[in-house]
């Protein structure tokens, strides 16, 4: 009886050291499986495990675990001209212009130098990155800089709200033409521009208007908008369309460069505050809804829209731009960071800025970098791939 008994006790260990043996070799199996994953999602990403978490669908860079080592105030999260913070495959940098200047537009220049307009001080910025160098360009009296784009003439383009005008500031001798609205449309709130692919510059006044200017003979038309006040973005397409945002209109308008007519095209959340718009390499414009909280595609090839929800408490985007790789950028107010949508993901990255209440109203980029004007620090922030 004993030993019957001591041979059924010896079979139960050998199958449970069988089971047990079966179930390590899955686990070792699954964390290797989970591990390939999570590279694999890296490498999309361009993102390692340890310098950000997950919450829901967007990827955080913690500034606390990523400030650099030079920073000028650790305890602020601040950093200077000089500083920068380190996220993984990209560089965060602030670079400080003068006070009272409060920033409005950035714009990179062909020679590399970084172009702003001082909406505070009435003046066209100049920021060399290499140096931190700044130098201003006074744009006369009353002059409120609102938009700057650099022009196919390598100039310089500045919608003044103070000016009631488009600027033109020469890239050599600093020269400046002025081309003001016609005075029936005094006090139309300019706000930015774009050129198309005919050398026209189109514009857009929040007061309810926008418009057109030909730099060759110097003339220009204005539109009274569709509703009435709201235009604000524009945007030009690769095929050529002329496309721009009205924050008060909720929605975006497709201009006829032919006739100067507009076709409304309204987001899919009503009363969504469509605030700046960019288009991507496939001519399909990228909204950031403000009232709504939402980032929001119009496709012109099947005239559908899209959005997306952007993620914390009060979400405010703000400005939107597309970057070479048709990554979409994003400043939000609410969450003081940029975001980087990748939208065949269709998942969000956020990059906390260093400095607090930035207010990144507008961005821009060359390859490889993005840059934004922060209007409530003073302070131009560029966030560059760290190859």
């Amino acid at each position: 009886m004993i030993t019957h008994l001591y041979y059924i006790f010896l079979s139960f260990t050998f199958l449970c050291l069988i089971e047990y043996g079966y179930q390590q070799s899955q686990l070792i199996s699954n964390q290797a499986l989970a591990f390939h994953s999570l590279q694999v999602i890296d490498t999309d990403r361009h993102l390692t495990s340890i310098i950000f978490h997950i919450e829901k669908d967007i990827l955080i860079h913690p500034i606390d675990s990523i400030i650099s080592e030079n920073s000028s105030n650790i305890e602020n999260n601040i950093s200077t001209s000089s500083d920068s913070i380190e996220s993984n495959n990209f560089v965060i940098e602030e670079f400080p212009v003068p006070s009272g200047s409060h920033p409005h537009d950035v714009a990179p220049a062909p020679d590399g130098t970084i172009l702003y307009t001082a909406q505070g001080s009435g003046e066209l910025g100049r920021l060399d990155p290499n140096t931190g160098k700044i130098h201003h360009i006074d744009l006369g009296s009353g002059s409120a800089p609102h938009g700057v784009i650099i022009g196919p003439d390598g100039a310089p383009w500045i919608t003044d709200g103070g000016l009631n005008a488009i600027v033109r500031v020469d890239p050599v001798t600093e020269k400046i033409t002025i081309f003001s609205l016609p005075e029936k449309y005094v006090n139309a709130n300019l706000n930015t521009a774009t050129f198309d692919q005919n050398g026209i510059l189109w514009f857009t006044g929040q007061s309810g208007i926008y418009g057109s200017l030909d730099p060759k003979i110097g003339h220009t038309e204005v539109f009274y908008a569709p509703n009435g006040p709201g235009p604000y973005g524009i945007t030009t397409t690769p095929d050529g369309n002329v496309y721009f945002a009205s924050l008060a209109g909720s929605y975006i308008g497709r201009i006829n460069p032919e006739t100067g007519n507009v076709t409304v095209l309204e987001p899919q959340t009503p009363d969504q505050g469509a605030r700046r718009v960019w288009s991507d390499s496939n001519n399909k414009i990228w909204v950031s809804e403000w009232n709504a909280g939402k980032l929001g595609v119009y496709d012109a090839n099947n005239n559908t829209w899209k959005e997306w929800q952007v993620l914390g408490e009060n979400p405010l985007p703000y400005a939107v731009y597309v970057d070479e790789h048709d990554m979409v950028w994003v400043s939000d107010f609410g969450s003081n960071s940029f975001l980087r949508f990748n939208p065949f993901l269709e998942r969000f990255e956020e990059f906390k800025i260093p400095s607090k209440d930035a207010k990144v109203r507008q961005i821009l980029g060359s390859p490889g970098e993005v840059w934004g004007a922060e209007s409530g620090t003073d302070k131009l922030v560029r966030i560059r791939a760290n190859n």
